[in-house]
């Protein structure tokens, strides 16, 4: 382990040269600020008096100042999501003043005590108010080092005694990303013209991955937790080296491997920032059992243990970042904690040939454990991806087993799970009334399905939880999860429901970028079905709304989806060394975007008039690549690519997502294919 430390510490503290993504009108909807230091964009509400309030927005007022009366206080807008440490100068009118800070993400509980990131509460008090030494100083303060707040948009100022108080020059200097200069320089980008929605919420997800991405000694303090009285403590190591990608920017601040696989294919489509990632994954591994094999559901200071799900997502997380950055030197070094901890998984299945779950800490469902649905679709998908980096490596013989062990759990999950009279998978083996949202969306996803009528049975299925904001889950009941929602926008998309997997993305992440509830900038960790943003209140949360993660890279599955389903690209080798384009327009007719993958850019943009489509593809000079049509076009009436009718040997009909479509080769660097529709 000490070598593995060694070794992760001196590689991934310098991010590689990364290209900047074109410009264009999409960067209006880029959120990140162009700058680390941030003023208040606008006064939000002031409670007893406040004079020349509008001195402290905006850096041009910087010399001037407010003047904050005894018992009064005043709450500051920054315009979005924020994250880091106040500066501010003072001037106390007498010894006797006191003043004190609290910070909020939503507008709903601004006041002169902190929404709640150290523990949930019922009295929604947990954190309280962060109080400046006494007497005052004169002059500029800036927060302690340990008071970092992670996540907030307003900043509350309070005057807690009869003395006036004057401020000025009131900023914060954030801390997310500190290896960027430049929040704004984005290697990806998503733009559909017709839809505004939509690209907002490519880069609502984007910026909430960024606050998401934070400094190695900046964790939530819980080992021991901090006591209500003394606030909020943000200085526990996260890791083995940083900077590191954690679960939300104002909570819990550690790494959960669950949340990556969302949050890391949101990174790989707008910054390519996997030095995060990558520092996530080796302190996954570094704290393997090496008796067992097991792997902590979460990252320090949480530690926490006992989780087979959030163990498999570890797994196939390893996966996804070989796959983008073919980065084989890492995949060795920790290639004996991966197989022992794949061994442990295979050690879990029993004689129905299931798994059987262990460890039953899960992203917050309830009825986890047995032969459950969702943990066996993961595992199969460790199977699935686990042979494919055996073969990446040249150990053949290990992949073959593994592949052998696909196909044979994936019939006892149809047998054993599979209800045809509902068209569904039920949540376990055993008699149940639940068909959870989890383990059928994973089942499309991860391929554990027999043909496409039970597809689009599951996919159909799917679609009675949903409300007008979004998919209730059956398996924590009164609840939307964004994180699973981005699960099920996929198996939508996979199923070939392109129009089914917009819809449900214009509700979900419509309704969490526009309810006057959230922050509005960033993306909500969940919801109730009626839209109270009180999440999980009676399941673990205490009924604390104030609780609640207003920027959790979990909910940022409309990012990635919107990249690799509805712009169509994807990579299908490490590196980028091959790639795929496929197009699910939905009710869309034109689209543009692209990412960098390891240093090489992958465009497309694609458009739809009438009966003809145009896909303009750009890829790296030694790549090579596939160009799927929507169903319909190229059918009878021929491709045309770079202006010439192609050959026949680079176009031909394939099943994929459940319809025939026409395929053309295309190799690296510019081309344009151009089809009617028969």
């Amino acid at each position: 382990m000490g070598l593995l430390h060694a070794v992760l510490a001196l590689a991934l503290l310098t991010p590689p040269s990364l290209a900047v993504a074109p410009s264009g009108p999409w960067d209006a909807f880029n959120i990140a600020p162009a700058a680390k230091t941030l003023w208040p964009t606008a006064v939000k509400t002031i409670n007893g008096t406040v004079s020349s309030s509008s001195n402290l927005v905006g850096q041009s007022n910087a010399k001037k100042s407010a003047t904050i009366h005894g018992n009064s206080w005043i709450a500051l807008d920054f315009g979005k999501e924020v994250g880091g440490f106040i500066t501010l100068s003072l001037t106390p009118s007498s010894p006797n003043a006191s003043l004190s800070l609290a910070f909020s993400e939503s507008p709903l509980f601004i006041g002169p005590i902190s929404d709640d990131s150290a523990m949930s509460s019922q009295n929604q008090s947990y954190d309280g108010a962060l109080k400046l030494p006494t007497p005052l100083p004169t002059g500029q303060w800036t927060m302690p080092t340990e008071k970092l707040r992670g996540g907030f948009r307003y900043l509350t100022i309070v005057a807690t005694g009869s003395e006036a108080v004057s401020a000025s020059n009131i900023s914060v200097a954030l801390s997310f990303m500190p290896h960027w200069d430049d929040l704004r320089a984005y290697t990806g980008y998503f733009y559909a013209p017709e839809e505004e929605l939509l690209t907002r919420a490519w880069y609502a997800g984007a910026y909430t991955v960024q606050t998401n991405t934070v400094p190695l000694h900046t964790g939530r303090q819980a080992n021991p937790f901090v006591p209500s009285a003394e606030g909020w403590l943000n200085n526990a190591t996260l890791g083995i080296a940083g900077p590191i990608i954690v679960d939300g920017a104002k909570r819990d601040r550690a790494v959960w491997p669950g949340d990556m696989g969302i949050a890391v294919p949101t990174q790989i489509v707008s910054t390519f920032d996997l030095i995060a990632t990558k520092n996530a994954l080796g302190t996954m591994f570094a704290a393997i059992n090496p008796k067992t094999g097991a792997l902590p559901e979460s990252g320090p200071p949480l530690s926490q243990l006992g989780s087979d799900t959030y163990h498999s997502h570890t797994l196939i997380g390893l996966y996804t970042y070989v796959l983008h950055t073919g980065d084989l030197d890492f995949l060795r070094t920790v290639w004996d904690n991966y197989t022992l901890a794949v061994g442990y998984l295979n050690g879990r299945v029993d004689t129905t040939g299931l798994l059987n779950v262990g460890g039953t800490r899960d992203w917050a469902r309830v009825g986890q454990g047995g032969h459950n649905v969702e943990a066996n679709a993961i595992y199969n998908r460790v199977l699935q991806t686990a042979s494919s980096l055996a073969t990446i490596l040249n150990l053949t013989s290990l992949s073959t087993a593994w592949s052998a062990n696909v196909t044979a759990h994936q019939a006892t999950y149809n047998t054993l799970l599979y209800v045809p009279s509902v068209g569904l998978f039920k949540d376990n083996n055993t008699d149940t009334t639940i068909y959870p949202e989890d383990g059928n969306s994973f089942a499309i996803l991860y391929n554990l399905t027999m043909n496409n009528t039970q597809v689009q049975s599951v996919s159909e299925g799917l679609t009675k939880n949903w409300n007008n904001l979004g998919p209730v889950a059956p398996e924590l009941p009164g609840t939307i999860a964004p994180f699973i929602a981005g699960f099920e926008l996929q198996a939508h998309f996979l199923a070939g429901q392109d129009a089914r997997a917009l819809d449900l993305m214009r509700r979900t992440w419509g309704f969490m970028l526009n309810t006057p509830s959230s922050v509005q900038s960033t993306l909500l960790e969940g919801f109730l079905a009626n839209g109270s943003i009180s999440y999980r209140s009676d399941h673990g949360y205490t009924f604390d709304a104030a609780y609640t993660s207003h920027s959790h890279g979990w909910s940022s599955g409309a990012t990635s989806a919107l990249s690799f389903y509805v712009l169509g690209l994807t990579i299908t080798s490490p590196g980028g060394a091959t790639f795929r384009v496929e197009p699910q327009p939905g009710n869309l007719t034109t689209v543009e975007g692209g990412y960098e993958v390891n240093g090489g850019w992958f465009g497309v943009k694609w458009n739809i008039s009438g009966k003809e489509m145009t896909v303009d593809v750009e890829s790296p000079g030694n790549s090579t690549g596939v160009v799927l049509l929507p169903p319909g076009f190229g059918v009878g009436t021929g491709v045309v690519v770079d202006g010439k009718a192609v050959r026949k040997e680079v176009v031909q009909m394939v099943e994929s997502k459940g319809n025939s479509k026409m395929q053309v080769v295309v190799g690296g660097g510019k081309h344009v294919v151009v089809a009617r529709k028969g």
